[in-house]
């Protein structure tokens, strides 16, 4: 099981509010939802499940501003992959609010 974030943004489309393309990727999520759990969050979407999945879902979500017309778009993704035991988003959450 992995989390991961990414960051989608389109470069070069002359409007400096990217929310119209946020929410066509979450159209991909949402469409992806028996595959992988997600979140969005105000600076990225974070998502849970198995690596080659999770991947190939944020495959379909860099295309999406190349459908609304971006000619260059920067995707960030980073992974974190822990195979000792199962590690959720959830619990990752509890971990730390089980020490405050």
């Amino acid at each position: 099981m992995a989390i991961v974030d990414v960051s989608i943004i389109p470069v070069g489309t002359g409007n400096p509010s990217v929310s119209e393309y946020v929410a066509e990727v979450q159209k991909v999520l949402e469409k992806n939802a028996g595959r992988v759990k997600y979140q969005l969050t105000p600076m990225n979407t974070v998502i849970e499940g198995d690596l080659p999945v999770i991947l190939e879902v944020i495959q379909q979500m860099h295309e999406v501003p190349y459908t609304k017309g971006a000619q260059r778009v920067a995707t960030t993704i980073r992974i974190d992959d822990r195979r000792d035991k199962v590690s959720t988003m959830e619990k990752k959450l509890n971990s730390v609010r089980s020490k405050l």
